[in-house]
């Protein structure tokens, strides 16, 4: 069965694109059906080449709960495309059913209800067994990681990516890009990428002294899959040393090297490649930007911006692919390559449902070993949430989990105001549920965690909302340098996301007071993740454990503070 939008067509200079996306045998089946993994893995095999994606897994060994954004606005020529949809509208563009398995696992509606019922996603077993699982169909498929692989959890800090990196290699990835990989430092990649036993890809990774390709790093692999010869072109994040500390990793530069992307295009296809690949970690608009502008590239295998996406978009003559996040989710592609030529696709977001899905037993015992030195830590409570309570982080603006951590900088910080960095990982935690040790660093781990407690004018603060704002929604994608709006606490703002920098970020308020921000008072501030080399203060997981064993039980009041206009 497929959905009523399942079909696509694409007109070439000589040929068709023709596509399927089957999402629809699990996304229809009634809340009350049982899904089993026979049902989950079906695919009709297609053409010769297979394509397997996982992206942004963020570290996470283990089954988990993660619920998916109300709030994601596209800007300029994006506006109301997706992956700009969310909850009823996301619905609606793909003929999803209320209270469906596909309805919990792409849309945030009913989330807490829907998630007692399916359970729990992702687990690296799981994402084995199903990569197995295609495998065993189609032998010579490319498995292909698009990033953020090692990093965002307890056990991945304190072995400096080692457990990820171990489970992985289980896993016989063919290539992988990149981006907070790098805030292990550039010693510490450069240590893991010398002995992994794939491709380290990154066409845009250069050497920042010699503004030459780094060394470390290929700009593509070729494979012969399927008598297919098959070009794999990685592209790291582009903006990693704005959006992370480039102290941490002072020998690299990167960017988007639309020009570079070219000719690397150009020189595979001169060198015999019959279907080309990018393995991006561009973010989605940026993808669909370069995929316009870029000509040659098949196949856009999307990441950083955790879109999950049930069909491929089209862009011009290239299919982008979106695969979620934190191993929820497991897209798999089968191409028909003919003459030098796409001809045709069949795809599938496999979504990784851990109940219903049989754990690998090779890579589950490798998990179990790598956590085992860790348990006690990892295991130990320090809070539950409040019984109408959803813990949860993604989205443009503040999440539950952001609003607990800036609550827990301006108590144990002494703060008026704080600010919280816009990243987009960290699993859910349901109602009443115990709030772990792990739980707490699965949204907070990172090299450079430090809790500052300074002083800003209302000024500064105006500025520092204005340029991540424009971060954001800049009508060019290639002005969106990642991530989400800062998050607040102890203050409100009005933003208006149609106008230009300077002039989105309107009527400030201290919350505490009702006051309008003064732009000459200077104002405590208390936040973590600053870029800035040399930042001292307590490590954010211990200020936000303090809070949360001060607290016991967690409830939150509803975060009205930020009013949004224009979307």
């Amino acid at each position: 069965m497929i959905s009523r939008r399942d079909f696509l067509q694409a007109g070439m200079a000589t040929a068709a694109i023709y596509g399927a996306s089957g999402f629809g045998s699990w996304s229809r089946l009634a809340a009350q059906q049982a899904l089993t993994q026979d049902r989950l893995l079906e695919f009709d095999t297609f053409g010769n080449v297979s394509l397997i994606h996982v992206t942004d897994i963020h570290a996470q060994f283990k089954p988990l709960y993660f619920r998916e954004p109300e709030v994601n606005i596209g800007v300029g020529d994006n506006r109301g495309k997706v992956p700009h949809l969310t909850g009823a509208e996301f619905r609606r563009r793909y003929g999803i059913e209320d209270g469906s398995p596909s309805a919990y696992a792409l849309t945030y509606t009913d989330f807490a209800a829907l998630a007692r019922e399916y359970g729990r996603v992702g687990g690296l077993d799981r994402v084995a067994t199903v990569v197995n699982a295609i495998r065993a169909e189609r032998p010579d498929a490319l498995l292909l990681d698009g990033g953020d692989t090692w990093h965002g959890s307890y056990t991945c800090h304190h072995t400096a990516g080692q457990d990820v990196v171990n489970v992985m290699n289980a896993l016989k990835p063919d290539a992988m890009t990149f981006h907070w990989e790098f805030t292990l430092g550039s010693e510490r990649v450069r240590e893991i990428v010398a002995g992994l036993p794939f491709a380290a890809l990154g066409q845009n990774i250069f050497d920042a002294e010699w503004d030459e390709p780094a060394e470390s790093f290929a700009p593509y692999q070729t494979f012969e899959r399927g008598g297919v010869k098959i070009a794999v072109i990685g592209q790291a994040f582009p903006y990693t040393p704005i959006a992370n500390p480039g102290w941490l990793f002072p020998e690299y530069s990167f960017g988007i090297r639309d020009e570079r992307m070219q000719e690397i295009v150009d020189e595979v296809r001169a060198g015999g490649a019959e279907l080309v690949v990018c393995l991006s970690h561009n973010g989605f608009d940026v993808d669909k930007q370069m995929a316009e502008r870029v000509s040659g590239i098949d196949v856009i295998l999307a990441g950083h911006t955790h879109d999950a996406l049930p069909e491929p978009v089209l862009a011009g003559e290239t299919i982008i692919v979106a695969s979620g996040s934190n191993g929820k989710f497991v897209s798999r592609v089968d191409l028909d390559v003919r003459d030098g030529r796409m001809m045709g696709f069949r795809h599938k977001l496999i979504p990784i449902f851990s109940d219903v899905i049989k754990p690998d037993a090779e890579v589950a015992a490798l998990v179990d070993a790598e956590r085992a030195p860790f348990e006690a830590q990892l295991t130990e409570v320090i809070g539950r949430t409040g019984e109408d309570q959803v813990l949860y982080r993604r989205g443009n603006f503040n999440g539950t989990w952001d609003d607990l951590i800036c609550d827990a900088l301006i108590s144990q910080r002494d703060a008026e105001i704080a600010l919280s960095p816009g990243v987009r990982w960290g699993p859910s935690i349901l109602p009443g549920q115990e709030i772990t040790r792990e739980d707490i660093w699965n949204v907070t781990s990172m090299s450079y965690g430090e809790a500052y407690r300074t002083e800003m004018t209302g000024e500064f603060l105006h500025v520092v909302l204005e340029d991540v704002a424009d971060n954001l929604f800049n009508p060019d994608p290639y002005y969106q340098q990642g991530g989400d709006m800062v998050r607040v606490g102890g203050l409100g703002y009005r933003i208006d996301v149609t106008q230009p920098q300077g002039s989105r970020i309107t009527e400030m308020t201290l919350l505490k007071t009702g006051e309008a921000i003064d732009p000459e008072r200077s104002y405590v501030v208390a936040g973590w993740a600053s870029v800035n080399e040399g930042t001292e203060g307590p490590p954010i997981w211990d200020v936000v454990e303090a809070h949360v064993a001060a607290l016991g039980t967690v409830s939150l009041d509803p975060n009205n503070s930020v009013q949004v206009v224009g979307a």
